[in-house]
């Protein structure tokens, strides 16, 4: 396992990625076992930094986050959010075939290891409010405003 850790508006984020080089978590802090860096690790962690200056909507990354199947499906139907916008959780589990399962797609939701990457912070309640966010809720507001105001930045 390698990772890298960056400095960013929302205090450290730490990507760790697998030895064949696919990112298996983006976590908020910094860790808690250190790891060698390596070239994959470096290249994540500096898509991470486009994010932030507004220079990146979508990552380009090679993914291979621990989970069941279920939340694998979850993840991946959270990738297809469109950057700059947000749905909910019943709107998701629509999406994956599973309507009554909205709950199961929050507990999945909250369960992704790729923070940001995998944009979970674009999961809302159905009411438009700002629901739980494994990395606090000040900082999915955040994203949230950052996503808005970058997009209005884009060519």
């Amino acid at each position: 396992m390698n990772s890298t850790t960056i400095d960013s508006p929302l205090g450290p984020i730490t990507v760790r990625v697998d030895q064949a080089g696919a990112v298996t978590s983006v976590l908020f802090g910094d860790p808690d076992v250190p790891a060698p860096r390596s070239a994959a690790s470096d290249a994540a962690a500096e898509q991470l930094r486009e994010y932030f200056d507004g220079a990146r909507t979508r990552f380009d990354l090679r993914l291979n986050p621990a989970g069941t199947v279920f939340q694998r499906r979850v993840w991946a139907a959270l990738s297809e959010i469109p950057y700059g916008r947000t749905t909910s959780y019943g709107e998701l589990a629509r999406r994956i075939g599973q309507p009554a399962a909205a709950r199961a797609v929050g507990l999945a939701n909250g369960r992704n290891p790729l923070a940001i990457v995998v944009p979970c912070h674009r999961v809302i309640g159905a009411s438009g409010t700002l629901t739980g966010y494994a990395g606090g809720l000040h900082r999915k507001r955040w994203l949230l405003n950052h996503e808005s105001v970058a997009q209005h930045r884009l060519p």
